[in-house]
């Protein structure tokens, strides 16, 4: 990514695995009610830049809850919804043999996990899955590639992997990072901001 590049980096809305706090990762799982409401908000928010980022690309990850949420915000921005390029580096981290189970029953189905991941989270991989660090890599890959100003829908961990890369974060620290669903993350070399 060069210096002067800007990302709009949009989590996709709430959806019911998200509310129950149950694992997701590359489950196809779509947004409920109070999702598609926070994506209206963000494509609101971007509205208001116009036309000060008419000149953005747009990219969304290929999973349902991304494609659906860039299709909210370039409605509500009165861009034709469906015009956005697809690429499979934005999709979520894969939680593997972690997929669909609800946080709080972790203990008891994979005690020996959720020590292991305790001990490094970022490293740490599920079978069948992907660690963080696994998620940085495709994620800077992607980035790599990125020549202009972009709006992105996408997932918490391909933004939390973002921002730990081009700030330079310790990996403890990247996990911990919010991710919040109604809230537009703009990222530049020199900077994040909340929108």
């Amino acid at each position: 990514m060069r210096a002067d590049v800007t990302i709009y980096f949009i989590r996709h809305g709430e959806t019911d695995w998200n509310a129950q706090s149950r694992y997701q990762g590359q489950a196809d799982v779509p947004m409920n009610e109070v999702g598609h409401a926070q994506a209206r908000r963000n494509g609101e928010a971007l509205r208001a830049l116009v036309p000060a980022i008419d000149h953005c690309s747009y990219v969304a990850s290929p999973l349902l809850r991304a494609r659906e949420t860039m299709e909210i915000v370039r409605g509500a921005m009165g861009l034709e919804p469906q015009t956005y390029a697809i690429d499979a580096r934005l999709k979520e981290i894969h939680y593997g043999h972690w997929q669909g189970i609800f946080a709080k029953d972790l203990p008891g189905i994979d005690a020996p996990g959720v020590k292991e991941r305790a001990r490094d989270a970022f490293r740490w991989r599920p079978h069948g899955g992907e660690s963080y660090e696994d998620l940085m890599v495709r994620s800077v890959d992607w980035l790599g590639d990125v020549t202009g100003d972009t709006v992105v829908a996408g997932h918490g961990g391909v933004s939390r992997v973002l921002r730990g890369h081009l700030y330079g974060l310790d990996a403890s620290m990247v996990l911990e990072l919010p991710v919040p669903q109604d809230r537009i993350l703009i990222l530049r070399r020199g900077g994040m901001e909340w929108l």
